[in-house]
């Protein structure tokens, strides 16, 4: 499937291993007698506490002149402390005044208080329960909230008792109700999978011809692919325990833990044999080592993958333990991880056929109010490259539309505006274009539409639209291929790069000057020219072979770039050969689009009246106009 865009900006049930209890802390208490009397006295002695801090110091001269005045209600009397209550009012409050002061001890004291009539106590030292409460449990005891609180925040089962647990999910035999009869396409891998069943169901048929069961199966594709799906069916087949873990939940701040984690999956895995591990996104924890940042950087994840590699080289295969890896960036995985020994299997799960698309949508539409008109096939036929999510994404669309439209059943315009929404985005109502603006988007549209239906090798058009969609998108041209191709001839790309500017070259012949709508065209145009040159050995001048090295360390950040190998005079030719190609294109378009100027008119008024124009209605158009010759 190809699709040009007119785009003036360019932009593009489970069981689970040492599950921590969710909720907060305090929703789930376990109080017991105990910690009911330990919260009552230590309320008691806080109150206490308080009121001392409400207390006056006084200095120990003025203490002996109340106590010679009779102004002292009563005291208090440690060996560091004198505290107590005047009969002297506050001058604000208009209370009795609490006071203490540290007195200057004399002998004369006790016989002079006593002299005065003043009641007083005396104590040896201060109370070292307060003490130990207002110095100890009450600091440590806030710290504890105010630490429990953050680890909350974070997220349930973020606590520092349990950062070193295991975080395996174990699928019961019983649980698994996924088999292949709920995974469509990828008929292939299933073939392969299923001989992985045969060993869990009777490991004693390879073991008798001296053989030995693979240790691991590396499921290895596109995001959307179905990966996950079939290590499920595949447990589900069998019938027997499925452990499944993320690798980045092996990871953790601390250096180890991940090591550990990985100990303690194969040993739980062991205990129940014969079983399946299965590992999503490997990568996380597999790629390559030292090629990471120094001063140690990936000291952790590196750690965890020795250990797997040990893990995985040292169990014994009569243990009848499989260890499944999905991931969708094999390139960058660990050597050591792919060899032989250890993940014997690498099955490729590539993207659907057409028949493949065809048995996922009856998969995925097999529960849904699908009408009469509905033809899965064309659905299936409109969507080559698209995966297994995408599909069952373009189902659920069309259902959510058919509510939208209230609909009774799900019709064959539900499932094409589904394909839109997928492909283009969603329509833009509130985006209006005024009236030079959509004429010249149908225009642009219009040339795309005629080329292609002059080239002999394009693919038919199946849609036009100059309905904004997406973000930046104001129209597009949609061509469907009448078969599954794989290859691409060079007069196909040629062809190609034609098609990419007959927008562009139709605003230059009916308006005299081109826009920025033509961006997103010239961008691909000079891809494929690149490729033609760079890749495919498609340039005379520089034959048959490919330039620049394509680095696809993709986890460092620099997908896409290239190592150049070749010299500056070489540069200059490979620049000339993609300019020649991408004019030579241009040329071709602006031929097709001269001599047919009136086709090219009478198409961008219908588009620009209707906004959308199918495939039937197109080959009218152009058949009802006579050119001149």
């Amino acid at each position: 499937m190809k699709k040009t865009n007119f785009n003036p900006s360019g932009k593009k049930p489970d069981i689970e291993i040492n599950k921590p209890t969710e909720g907060k802390f305090w929703q789930q208490p376990q109080f017991t007698i105990w910690m009911y009397i330990i919260f009552i006295i230590s309320s008691m002695y806080l109150w206490q506490g308080f009121a001392e801090m409400r207390q006056e110091e006084i200095p120990y001269s003025e203490f002996l002149s109340h106590v010679e005045n009779h102004e002292v209600a009563e005291a208090t009397v440690t060996n560091k402390l004198i505290s107590g209550i005047l009969t002297i009012n506050d001058k604000k409050s208009g209370k009795p005044r609490h006071f203490f002061t540290v007195p200057l001890w004399d002998n004369d004291l006790a016989q002079n208080l006593e002299k005065n009539g003043v009641k007083y106590t005396v104590r040896q030292s201060d109370n070292w329960l307060r003490t130990f409460i207002f110095s100890w449990v009450v600091p440590f005891g806030l710290l504890f909230l105010v630490w429990h609180w953050m680890l909350n925040k974070m997220g349930p089962g973020k606590n520092f008792l349990n950062i070193g647990k295991n975080r395996v999910h174990i699928h019961a035999e019983s649980d698994l109700n996924v088999t292949f009869a709920d995974v469509a396409g990828s008929e292939e891998a299933k073939q392969e999978l299923m001989e992985i069943i045969e060993f869990l169901k009777e490991p004693e048929r390879i073991k008798s011809l001296g053989g030995r069961m693979p240790k691991g199966v590396l499921l290895a594709g596109q995001p959307g692919t179905g990966k996950t799906l079939m290590a499920r069916a595949v447990a589900g087949e069998a019938k027997v325990p499925f452990f499944s873990i993320s690798g980045s939940e092996f990871i953790e701040m601390f250096v180890g833990v991940g090591a550990a984690r990985v100990r303690e999956l194969f040993i739980q895995a062991r205990a129940k044999a014969p079983c399946i591990i299965f590992i999503d996104e490997l990568d996380a924890i597999g790629g390559a080592r030292g090629i990471g940042p120094a001063m140690g950087g990936h000291d952790e994840r590196e750690q965890t993958l020795n250990q797997l590699l040990t893990e995985m080289d040292g169990f014994d295969t009569s243990t009848g333990v499989v260890v499944m890896a999905a991931t969708n960036r094999p390139e960058i995985l660990d050597k050591a991880l792919l060899r032989a020994g250890r993940f014997d299997r690498q099955i490729i799960v590539d993207k659907p056929d057409l028949e493949a698309r065809l048995a996922i949508l009856k998969l995925h539409t097999r529960g849904m109010k699908i009408a009469t008109d509905v033809d899965l096939r064309v659905v299936a036929q409109r969507t080559p490259g698209f995966v297994g999510a995408d599909l069952e994404n373009i189902a659920n669309e069309a259902a959510i539309g058919a509510v939208r439209e209230k609909h009774d059943h799900i019709i064959m315009a539900d499932f094409e505006a589904a394909i839109d929404r997928v492909i283009a985005g969603p329509e833009k109502k509130h985006r209006t274009l005024n009236g030079a603006e959509k004429k010249r988007v149908a225009y642009h549209e219009s040339g795309h539409t005629l080329v292609a239906k002059s080239l002999p090798t394009a693919e038919p058009v199946h849609k036009v639209s100059i309905i904004p969609r997406g973000v930046a998108a104001l129209g597009y041209t949609l061509q469907l291929p009448v078969t599954e191709k794989f290859l691409s001839t060079k007069k196909e790309l040629e062809e190609q790069i034609a098609i990419l500017l007959g927008g562009r070259s139709a605003e230059e012949l009916i308006f005299g000057d081109v826009s920025s709508g033509a961006q997103n065209d010239l961008e691909r145009a000079t891809e494929v020219a690149h490729n033609m040159v760079c890749r495919l050995g498609m340039s005379d001048k520089l034959g048959p072979l490919t330039y620049g090295k394509e680095q696809r360390l993709m986890y460092l950040g620099v997908s896409g770039q290239e190592e150049r190998n070749f010299s500056d005079k070489t540069a200059r030719i490979i620049d000339e050969e993609i300019r020649n190609l991408v004019e030579e294109g241009h040329r071709r378009a602006m031929e097709i689009l001269s001599k047919k100027q009136k086709t090219l008119d009478t198409l961008a008024a219908a588009l620009e009246e209707k906004e959308v124009l199918g495939g039937s209605e197109v080959d009218k158009i152009i058949a009802g106009v006579k050119d001149k010759a």
